[in-house]
């Protein structure tokens, strides 16, 4: 197999590494959908390079190799890839499908919590107001989503800030937030590496929250005041969801809100990189996929002529049907 089999892998890597700070430099929407996008990408071509490299490890096994009808000897001289590596790659693909699961079903849990929370809260309106001492403002997603806060958090914020607070977590719902976070969180599971764009991806969420909040209320130091008093109010306190206003690095966000709204002059040039990087991987994956698809047939031939080898010095006629001869077995994988 040749060097395009670790092409996906080293997009992954390099997409693992520098994406989550890049995309805290771009303007949030754009970074969120960058990162999303960036994960997808990732997630596939770790998958599939693992995926290769461990069947060229399964495919030297004699009894595959049997049912497969190809030659061993010819597979093996054919891929240079050592036994450990495709040994390495089978393990950490079982072990990404595993913890993909066990996070689909945890994914799962948390939608349906939150769903049967949106019903279990009193009356229609999208805000609902518990009569809780402890600072608490989230977001529920659902059909349609609610907006959770307490009385204690309402006495911590200004007329102002409670209108930002609100702004905020009214884009959290309308921008489906929840699926992004999902998104992160499986590929994360499926590629460890993945982690700390899952993390970042959870800032970038709540800046793009914070500057349509921003956007909404006309006033970005107001913002920056409601997410300051809120996180300072609630230090501490259980958070029974993710998408709150007290989320991510606070510090950053305030200091972002601070500034003046970001700029879009490196859009471009970083969306070029990205449809980069994405066509490097999709390119050396699909390469991958046909040279072990060539060097299969290639195996296969050579069983087909070992078995029709032996059975002229054997003078005997070759079992046709049965993949022993030059019958159907050679004849399936002779191209013009």
């Amino acid at each position: 197999m040749r060097i395009s089999v670790y092409v996906p892998l080293l997009v992954s890597v390099a997409l693992a590494v520098l994406a989550p700070g890049v995309a805290r430099r771009l303007p949030p929407r754009p970074a969120a959908w960058a990162l999303a996008c960036a994960a997808l990408v990732t997630a596939v071509g770790w998958t599939g390079s693992l995926a290769l490299l461990a069947f060229s490890g399964v495919a030297l096994i004699p009894e595959v190799a049997e049912e497969g009808r190809w030659s061993v000897a010819a597979l093996r001289a054919q891929d240079p890839v050592y036994f450990v590596v495709a040994a390495g790659s089978a393990l950490l693909l079982a072990t990404g499908v595993v913890a993909l699961g066990v996070a689909a079903v945890r994914q799962f849990r948390h939608l349906a919590w939150a769903r049967a929370e949106c019903a279990r809260l009193d009356g229609d309106l999208e805000l609902a107001v518990i009569d809780d001492a402890v600072p608490l403002a989230f977001a529920l997603p659902g059909a349609p989503g609610r907006i959770v806060v307490s009385r204690g958090m309402l006495r911590c914020l200004g007329d102002h800030e409670r209108e930002a607070l609100l702004a905020h977590e009214r884009a959290h719902l309308r921008g489906r937030h929840h699926v992004f976070q999902s998104l992160w969180r499986l590929t994360a599971a499926l590629n460890p590496l993945l982690r700390p764009m899952a993390v970042a991806g959870g800032f970038v969420l709540e800046r793009w929250a914070d500057e349509e909040a921003a956007q909404r209320v006309g006033d970005r130091r107001v913002v920056a005041h409601a997410v300051g008093r809120a996180a300072l109010a609630s230090a501490g306190s259980p958070r029974p969801a993710a998408l709150a206003v007290t989320g991510g690095a606070v510090p950053q966000r305030v200091r972002a809100l601070l500034a003046p709204p970001p700029a879009r002059r490196s859009l471009p040039l970083v969306l070029g990189g990205l449809l980069l990087a994405v066509c490097c991987c999709c390119a050396g994956l699909a390469n991958a996929a046909s040279d072990s698809d060539r060097m299969l047939d290639s195996a296969q031939r050579a069983q087909c002529a070992t078995h029709a080898g032996i059975a002229d010095i054997a003078g005997m006629p070759p079992a046709a049907g049965h993949g022993h001869g030059p019958g159907p077995c050679c004849a399936a994988h002779d191209h013009p």
